[in-house]
């Protein structure tokens, strides 16, 4: 990924058993609209029901919306199963909502507020060799930032996510593979204390529709200096 590469709003909770990762973390999911922070044309496109992340203490610390249809490239045959390759590089997928100061995976500080995220690749050189086990990511934008859900130019998105960031890199969460996504979002525990949440996005394929399998990383920092 080049240099210049979510209090929420409780909603009526619809999940009765949360799911549990060591403790340390649960999610619910939630009947609650996007947040009035995004801009019309973007969260007419999310789900009006939220995915929470909660501390221990029951606390929300990140709110989850997933975009209802996420497109996948021209093309691609929906059947074969799809991965995030099959998805445009800056494609719109969600947005999140942090209660508290956050930290992505390069460790940097993210303010409490809304943020729009959108696919990214990890460039093949030299400088990010074994920084990620996995190469796609969600860069993070400020909602203020992001009006439009159109893809965009790579180089634009990490400007603009470096906004999110306040830094020269942008703001970014990594995205674990999921094979074989289930229809209830769960918490996945990682090694080095990492929590993903695995879900399913529902995907559109010219006129086919499919699952897609997002493992998106709430909590957790690459193992790189």
């Amino acid at each position: 990924m080049g240099r210049y590469f979510i209090g929420a709003m409780l909603g009526l909770v619809v999940a009765v058993q949360p799911t549990f990762a060591e403790g340390k973390y649960t999610i619910k999911s939630a009947n609650a609209a996007p947040p009035k922070e995004l801009s019309e044309p973007v969260a007419k496109l999310l789900s009006q029901e939220s995915i929470q992340l909660l501390d221990a203490k029951g606390e929300v610390l990140a709110e989850l919306w997933l975009r209802k249809e996420i497109p996948a490239k021209a093309g691609t045959d929906a059947k074969k199963g799809l991965t995030y390759r099959d998805l445009d590089e800056t494609t719109l997928l969600g947005a999140v909502r942090f209660a508290k100061p956050w930290s992505d995976y390069r460790k940097q500080t993210i303010k409490p507020g809304v943020y729009t995220l959108r696919l990214g690749f990890q460039p093949m050189d030299g400088d990010h060799m074994g920084t990620a086990p996995y190469p796609e990511f969600c860069l993070l934008s400020p909602a203020a930032e992001d009006k439009k859900p159109d893809p965009m130019d790579p180089k634009a998105l990490q400007e603009m996510s470096a906004k999110a960031s306040m830094a020269t890199h942008p703001a970014v969460m990594l995205l674990f593979p999921t094979d074989q996504p289930k229809d209830k979002p769960e918490l996945a525990a990682k090694e080095n204390d990492t929590f993903v949440i695995n879900t399913k996005a529902d995907t559109t394929a010219g006129s086919a529709k499919a699952p897609l399998g997002l493992g998106l990383t709430l909590i957790g920092h690459t193992a790189a200096e």
